[in-house]
């Protein structure tokens, strides 16, 4: 057995652990190993292990690792994405976790039609308003939503958010907290459904779990520790 494989087997029994304290069942969570930086050698080794779903976060990097890779694997792009990648990317991953302004919505939207394509995305929540980071303000994704929900070509089918770096896992809590309660508020206000919330990486997931996630994205857990970005977006693990 692979380290790869045991890390699996460990992150499975995680979620399933985390799923039943909530009352959930382990099925309702799905699991996005983030394979950004990490080469198609060890994407095929998880694979092999029954991994079928894959996040990465920079368009150029997937462009090259994809097709060395078995076309059955799915692909979710979960950093941010620059708009002039927007054409490279849509035929490439079948979720974006990482919609995060109306303006690049609306160029998302454009290039769609021009591709003929619907793409399913999530809105990223700036929910604890650091300015590092991307992502709606929660008050404002409110006051927009009427605009987004205009793009005919979205298929708009949930929320993700990152909270703030902690050294304790439970300091996550509060802000799942709040972006499930945002979505059900935006469910009720908009009379719409957004059953997709990604939230959770590998220090905070099982907290995600317990109080909501339907997507957790782990990479280091599985992969094992990689070289960090500089500076940009950590919206991925």
């Amino acid at each position: 057995m692979s380290e790869v494989e045991r890390n699996l087997e460990r992150v499975r029994a995680q979620i399933a652990q985390a799923a039943g304290k909530a009352g959930r069942e382990a099925e309702d969570v799905q699991l996005i190993a983030i394979s950004k930086t990490h080469d198609a050698e060890r994407v095929r080794q998880a694979h092999a292990a029954g991994q079928n779903v894959f996040g990465e976060s920079r368009v150029q990097e997937a462009r090259v690792k994809i097709p060395e890779l078995p076309s059955a694997i799915r692909w979710h792009f979960v950093g941010h994405l620059q708009k002039n990648k927007i054409r490279h990317a849509l035929p490439h991953f079948e979720l974006i976790h990482s919609v995060d302004s109306l303006e690049l919505a609306r160029e998302i939207d454009r290039i769609a039609q021009e591709e003929g394509v619907h793409p399913r995305v999530l809105l990223e929540v700036n929910m604890a308003g650091e300015g590092s980071k991307f992502g709606f303000p929660p008050d404002k994704l409110r006051d927009e939503m009427e605009s987004l929900l205009s793009l005919g070509r979205l298929s708009i089918e949930g929320l993700m958010a990152l909270p703030p770096l902690a050294p304790e896992a439970e300091a996550s809590r509060k802000f799942f907290v709040q972006l499930r309660e945002r979505r059900d508020a935006l469910e009720k206000e908009f009379d719409m459904k957004l059953p997709r919330l990604s939230m959770g990486m590998t220090n905070d997931f099982t907290i995600a779990i317990e109080e909501g996630a339907t997507l957790v994205r782990v990479g280091t857990a599985i992969f094992g520790e990689r070289r960090r970005p500089k500076k940009g977006n950590l919206a991925t693990d």
